[in-house]
């Protein structure tokens, strides 16, 4: 028994040895099929780009484990785990010929061994009343998300803050819900109220051309963002002139569920680095993808 044990280590570091390299060679192959389908300026290519990305990923995911695996040279794409290390998610654009957006993305559960995920499908121009409608992973309202905030109401349930680039003339964010019923995800929750509505996501909209303050200050259980208005009352129909007006609202989270709030002082809010979302631009060589602006 005292021999077998050596070699059953030696054999368990061997196998983590060929796991690692398989990820790193998938890594590699991830990081640079994301350059393309960011960089290359051919609307065919970057689809075809992307499909391969696609692929590779999921293949990379099957490998045991890779819930463990950061990916962290891939930087065409958006990871983020949950606090609770329960999920994580990955998301990521692809910009249409037209200057418009369609987005990808996948949740992958933590399972501690093998792959259990729920790919992500944009559905966005089928959804007409988007801050209405409760859906599934089939029917997303594409975004690439960068924090995600667990509540811990009656019913666990997720926030995440997206970007969600639009076309060539506005782009938008947005608050989304993430819960699970049977262990599989739903998307929309009726939990924000104001302005005399209950909303089950909120979306903004404003001129491609400005960049929108939204981000969770924790100290404050609070979702802080720029007041969004148009240029002139005339134009309170076209978001797509909406921005920044230099006064800010929020969310504010009481008993489960959260509370617009309005005019807030933002000398009274401590600063982070939740990322603003800006248009991603192309670069030479893809050195930081998506492109952040840090509020």
């Amino acid at each position: 028994m005292l021999a077998i044990l050596p070699q059953f280590i030696f054999a368990q570091h061997s196998d983590e040895s060929v796991r690692i390299k398989q990820l790193q060679i998938y890594e590699d192959s991830l990081a640079s099929l994301g350059k393309k389908f960011v960089n290359d300026d051919n609307d065919l290519e970057r689809k075809n780009a992307n499909y391969e990305f696609i692929k590779t990923l999921v293949s990379a995911l099957k490998i045991p484990n890779s819930f463990l695996y950061p990916f962290d040279s891939v930087k065409s794409v958006n990871i983020i785990n949950s606090p609770d290390n329960r999920f994580r998610i990955i998301s990521w654009p692809i910009v249409n010929e037209d200057g418009s957006y369609r987005f990808y993305g996948t949740i992958q559960i933590n399972t501690g061994g093998n792959l259990q995920m729920f790919p992500l499908n944009d559905y966005s121009p089928q959804l007409k009343n988007p801050e209405d409608s409760v859906v599934d992973n089939l029917k997303w309202f594409g975004a690439e998300y960068y924090r995600i905030i667990p509540v811990y109401s009656p019913k666990l349930y997720y926030v995440l803050l997206g970007w969600k680039g639009n076309t060539v003339k506005s782009t938008k964010k947005v608050i989304e819900v993430l819960s699970f019923k049977n262990e599989k995800p739903v998307l929309g929750l009726p939990v924000f109220d104001g302005k005399g509505k209950t909303r089950k996501r909120v979306v903004f909209e404003y001129t491609r051309q400005a960049s929108m303050l939204l981000r969770y200050v924790p100290e404050q259980d609070l979702i802080v963002f720029d007041h969004l208005s148009p240029p002139d009352p005339k134009l309170k129909n076209q978001h797509d002139t909406y921005g920044p007006d230099l006064s800010y609202d929020g969310y504010k989270l009481k008993n489960g569920r959260w509370v617009y709030v309005e005019d807030l002082d933002m000398r009274n809010v401590p600063d982070n680095h939740d990322a603003n979302y800006i248009d991603p631009k192309k670069q030479g060589e893809l050195d930081k993808a998506p492109v952040k602006k840090d509020e």
